[in-house]
């Protein structure tokens, strides 16, 4: 991974950036990289700054040391999981897992998770938005709510049947249990499994696929019609959605090199940029999906912040 990022200041993880790959890695290694308040701050805040700057075109999230996240952090005994009546500034009890897979969901960029190692509770339930994930064959996974008295959070009702199906969401949930990388690979979980040091590799191999050669914008106007179409709608519904890109890119700059480059048999060098040449209808789907971007990407305005309470 590049360098740590020093300027924003993280205590819980680190971001890193090399050749169009940035790398968030949960830094909490003493603790398994459990999860914490400050977590979510954090990785809410990295997300913004990875959708803010365009030499980023994908995003890889490990673990530091032999855990990727044990889960939420437990320090605070049989109160960790009581919540204040309305935080957030919400009307109702908000769930922080909820914040941060709503704000995965809302990337600009492709993600990727790079499972290195036990992933149970949130550290399971934070991947589910990512679009691939792969898993080092050390890795294990476990949505043990039930075993706490507790149900499935971070928004996986909706995410692990959509990911898994029914069936298997069903069975891990209700059972709790804990099972290995080749469950995962078998269930859909994961797209594969690797061995400790080839897992980093492999993910960012995945990573410089997905920006090579492709167009930045066309990509995330592309994950959110995915993302979009798997959270309802039909045929006609995705027609609406396909038709309203392709007008916008037909006529653009980017499809223009697009076919230029191909018919001049070079590479293409597309000049929109995520951070400016964004459509209108963009931001439009995402507040019809119910995500968590920021209102802004000038480094300034950022997603937890619109939702902490005022001081």
């Amino acid at each position: 991974m590049g360098e740590p990022s020093a300027a924003a200041g993280y205590s819980t993880i680190r971001l890193g950036h090399e050749d169009g790959v940035a790398t968030i890695e949960l830094h909490r290694p003493d603790r398994l990289n459990a999860f914490t308040e400050e977590m979510l701050e954090e990785l809410v805040d990295a997300f913004d700054r990875t959708d803010a700057d365009d030499d980023v075109r994908a995003v890889v999230v490990t673990g530091s040391g032999r855990a990727f996240c044990a889960g939420a952090d437990l320090g605070g005994g049989d109160a960790t999981f009581e919540r204040d009546p309305e935080p957030f500034g919400m009307d109702r009890h908000a769930d922080g897992g909820g914040l941060l897979t709503r704000r995965v969901f809302d990337s600009a960029k492709p993600v990727i998770g790079a499972i290195n190692g036990p992933a149970v509770g949130i550290g399971v339930t934070m991947t589910l938005p990512m679009d691939v994930r792969l898993a080092a064959d050390t890795a294990r996974f476990g949505f043990v709510f039930t075993r706490r008295g507790l149900v499935p959070e971070a928004s996986s009702s909706f995410f692990l049947p959509r990911v898994v199906g029914i069936a298997q969401a069903a069975e891990w949930v209700f059972s709790a249990r804990i099972f290995d990388a080749q469950e995962a690979l078998a269930g859909g979980l994961v797209r594969s499994v690797h061995r400790p040091d080839e897992l980093l590799p492999a993910a960012r191999a995945l990573a410089a696929e997905f920006a090579e050669g492709t167009s930045a914008v066309a990509v995330a106007i592309a994950r959110r019609m995915l993302w979009q179409m798997l959270a309802g709608g039909d045929p006609a519904a995705a027609h609406e959605r396909d038709s309203e890109a392709l007008h916008f890119l037909g006529s653009s700059d980017d499809v223009r090199e697009g076919v230029t480059s191909f018919l001049e048999k070079r590479d293409a060098e597309f000049p929109l940029r995520v951070s400016r040449d964004m459509p209108d209808f963009y931001a439009r789907w995402q507040d019809e999906r119910g995500g968590l971007a920021p209102q802004a990407q000038d480094g300034v305005v950022r997603s937890y912040d619109r939702l902490r309470p005022p001081p």
